[in-house]
């Protein structure tokens, strides 16, 4: 996973401004996704609670959206994705260490 310094400001139906740093970029089942984190989440002191937020990134007439994935199986295939790929770069950064 590459280090990714992004933020990004979501609006929801309420239309309150959340900040979400991305986290990474993933194609799943030739659909692109993308891993956000709260900001406020992410400051938090002990790291507890810190849960990624999938979106799907699609075309829209003004470009790229972010629709958030609301069906389960979708939402545990792309996490499981994810976990997968992060387990992989954890086995690289320790063979790098080493």
């Amino acid at each position: 996973m590459e280090d990714r310094e992004d933020v990004l400001t979501l609006v929801d139906e309420e239309g309150n401004e959340h900040l979400f740093s991305v986290v990474d970029l993933i194609k799943v089942e030739e659909k692109d996704y993308a891993i956000l984190l709260p900001v406020e989440e992410s400051e938090e002191v002990d790291g507890e609670g810190d849960e990624a937020v999938i979106f799907r990134v699609v075309q829209d007439d003004e470009g790229q959206a972010l629709l958030a994935v609301e069906d389960e199986d979708e939402w545990q295939t792309v996490a499981a994705a994810w976990e997968s790929r992060m387990g992989e770069n954890e086995e690289e950064d320790i063979d790098i260490e080493d």
